[in-house]
């Protein structure tokens, strides 16, 4: 037995088994085997009547060991499943005393032993339906017996942890205290232990009959949700079906059910992507080439420039995460906007009931509006979201330059302009770096944070703390155009574009994608942000000779005015208050003229063709930008478009779905695309990183990240 994973101690004839396998006491294989020992040596002790179980450092556990997934420890004995079995054997009372967390397999264990004493500030949860799995260490057989069918499946569909508060009329714990667990826990079993001596039978969950008047009807209602809501997703389904195992089975019966859905989940396409997701998003805060030691600066205060719904949006993080914060706006009415336009936010969220009055003003007390740049000169970070145009930024950078205290960091909003030309307008590029928030700003969850080539260590540190302290989900790029999301989506409009002149629709595209899961199509996004913004981008790229192929019906679109949703009309037709899209005959008229004009031939496409060369536009752009190091790793570009533009979870983003069509097929379907009338042949020349990993066999993605 491990003397580091597992500590043995007792107080009076209780033995006080501590575990410890940090940062959150993942069940893996030598610590499931160390536990196996203590509770074998447990029953082997004479001076012993009762045991408690209790998880180091003030939590219990946070499940499964997830990177042991894929590899042999991973189903190695003892397992979760063998080592619960013990519990239920166990000839003497065994508590767990639950602080902080217990999770997944953690909360598992815990409903595998007699008793459960719990903190008052503790959550559990069963959360493995966020990682396409269900709980397959009998959580879907003890949860529904312990604390009823519709309880458990809201546990278990919804996947969050639980504040154990929540159940405190239920039978799952029989304390929970405010300060000693563990001195709870021991009392729990001291008591246990002589009912067990005067005669009485352990209680275990496993022997509990669900009782549920109308069962039938909790499942199918159940179930109609889990096909509306995930219908793209496996696991809920399965959890149901083990669930009315739980209700309708013997024990060992539903539990040989969980376990052989479980392991059919486990192999499932869905699951390893979600895996995938769960893995790159915690690599996203490892960077290349930053020194662990480097100290993130001070960031006390912040300023935005500008008052539009960018600004505002971007305002709003700082001011949620309890951060002062300054918004400029050089004209009293565009600034009052600003302000109206934030207060309304929250008032929306308290009649909504998501805040509540007191948090409102609290949040609104940290806003400072702001009429001249003087009023910022004390700030620690000023992010500008101005029009996207250099020689505006170049203006408003000069500005800051000379008006912010040294040390203050400078950021841009840019989503495409090079953040090294904007750095060298100040005389302080190391403090320049680009901040690339996502629109609505204040929910979506990405932000590209862009290392400009000047850009200080300790800028980029500050730039990833700050991400988390604002809940956003940081990714690292280089200097671009359009860096990494809007490089690729370029390539992906581009595409789009070319099948509407070629013969396609643009209603017939978007549905195309949003069947393959994307939220939305190429051409309700563009309507969405604003097509004047496309517009404006290609105007700047034409000007600079980097525009490959016109494209006259966007342009044609935008100039009658057509900007989308903000004005009623754009690639559809919208009615007021409806953001239903609706095919405009106007749009078909011009999509007629233009083609026309071009004297072109028109063919039809199929769903798959659409499919094809969107997603793959995104794996070829994404491998350029691989080779090129603008992004540190396949799996970046990955959560870019899982966190910024709606690609399919459950398909683990365009990277990750290379990989799991084989980019020898990819490579080859390229070379098809590439034969087509009117193909972008240039474009479509695979990338030299995918020829070669195609050739070899190999992975785009390195496997998790």
């Amino acid at each position: 037995m491990s003397t580091e994973l597992v500590r043995y101690s007792t107080s009076g004839r209780v033995a006080v088994i501590s575990f410890a396998n940090p940062p959150v006491n993942s069940l893996g294989f030598e610590l499931r085997r160390a536990l196996a020992a203590a509770i074998e040596r447990m029953q082997a002790d004479a001076a012993v009547d009762a045991a408690v179980l209790v998880g180091a450092n003030g939590t219990f556990s946070g499940g499964a060991d997830i990177k042991e997934f894929g590899t042999p420890e991973a189903f190695r004995g003892p397992t979760l499943w063998s080592l619960n079995a013990t519990l239920d054997d166990s000839t003497k009372p065994v508590v767990a005393a639950i602080e902080g967390i217990a999770l997944g397999g953690g909360f598992e264990l815990a409903l595998s032993c007699h008793h459960r004493v719990a903190h008052a500030d503790a959550k559990v949860g069963l959360p493995e339906v966020k990682l396409g799995l269900l709980p397959g260490a009998g959580g879907t057989q003890r949860l529904p017996r312990i604390i009823g069918v519709e309880n458990a499946l809201n546990v278990m569909l919804g996947g969050e942890p639980v504040p154990v508060k929540m159940f405190a009329k239920a039978p799952l714990f029989d304390a929970i205290v405010d300060q000693d667990v563990i001195a709870a826990a021991v009392a729990v079993a001291e008591k246990s232990a002589a009912a067990r001596a005067a005669g009485k039978v352990l209680p275990r969950i496993r022997d509990i009959r669900v009782r549920e008047p109308d069962l039938e009807g909790v499942l199918q209602y159940a179930r109609n949700t889990a096909k509306t809501a995930f219908k793209d997703y496996p696991a809920p389904l399965a959890i149901i079906d083990c669930v009315q195992a739980a209700a309708t089975k013997r024990f060992d019966d539903g539990l040989a059910e969980e376990q052989r859905l479980f392991k059919g989940l486990y192999i499932s396409d869905v699951s390893a992507a979600l895996r995938h997701v769960f893995f790159a998003e915690r690599a996203t805060s490892r960077v290349d080439g930053l020194p662990k030691d480097v100290k993130p600066r001070p960031i006390e205060s912040v300023a935005i420039i500008g008052a539009g719904t960018m600004g505002t949006g971007i305002a709003i993080n700082f001011l949620n995460a309890g951060i002062r914060t300054r918004l400029l706006e050089l004209g009293q009415e565009a600034l009052d906007r600003g302000v109206a336009r934030i207060r309304a936010t929250y008032e929306g969220q308290v009649k909504k009931g998501k805040l509540d009055e007191s948090k409102l003003a609290a949040r609104m007390a940290l806003l400072e509006p702001v009429l001249d740049y003087s009023g910022i000169a004390t700030s620690d970070l000023a992010i500008e979201a101005v029009f996207e145009d250099m020689a505006v930024k170049e203006k408003v950078f000069k500005t800051l330059d000379a008006t912010l205290k040294p040390g203050a960091i400078l950021a841009t909003n840019t989503s495409t302009l090079d953040v090294d030309h904007i750095a060298a307008t100040t005389q302080r590029p190391g403090d320049v770096i680009g901040l690339h928030f996502f629109s609505p700003a204040n929910v979506m969850r990405l932000l590209e944070v862009v290392r400009g080539a000047a850009t200080s260590p300790d800028v980029l540190a500050t730039a990833m703390a700050l991400a988390k302290k604002i809940k956003k989900t940081a990714v690292v790029s280089g200097v671009c155009d359009g860096f990494i999301g809007n490089r690729m989506i370029n390539q992906y409009s581009a595409q789009a574009l070319a099948m509407v002149d070629e013969g396609a629709s643009p209603e017939q595209i978007d549905q195309a994608i949003e069947r393959f899961g994307f939220a939305m199509g190429p051409f309700r996004m563009s309507d969405m942000a604003g097509n004047d913004i496309g517009w404006h981008i290609r105007k700047r790229q034409q000007a600079e000779g980097k525009l490959s192929r016109p494209a006259k019906i966007a342009d044609a679109i935008c100039e009658l005015g057509r900007f989308g949703q903000k004005t009623g009309s754009g690639w559809y037709d919208y009615k007021p208050g409806d953001r239903a899209a609706y095919p405009s005959p106007v749009v078909a008229k011009i999509i007629d003229a233009e083609r026309a004009a071009a004297g072109r031939t028109t063919r039809k496409i199929d769903a798959a063709e659409i499919v094809e060369r969107l997603v793959y536009a995104l794996v070829n752009e994404g491998a350029r930008i691989l080779e090129e190091k603008i992004a540190q790793r396949a799996s970046d570009i990955d959560m870019v478009y899982l966190t910024g533009y709606g690609f399919p979870i459950w398909r683990g983003g365009p990277m990750r779905y290379a990989d799991t069509v084989g980019l020898y097929e990819v490579v080859r379907r390229m070379h098809k695309l590439a034969a087509l009338p009117d193909a972008d042949t240039a474009f479509w020349t695979p990338a030299p990183l995918l020829q070669r990993l195609a050739a070899e066999g190999g992975s785009i993605t390195g496997g998790a990240a």
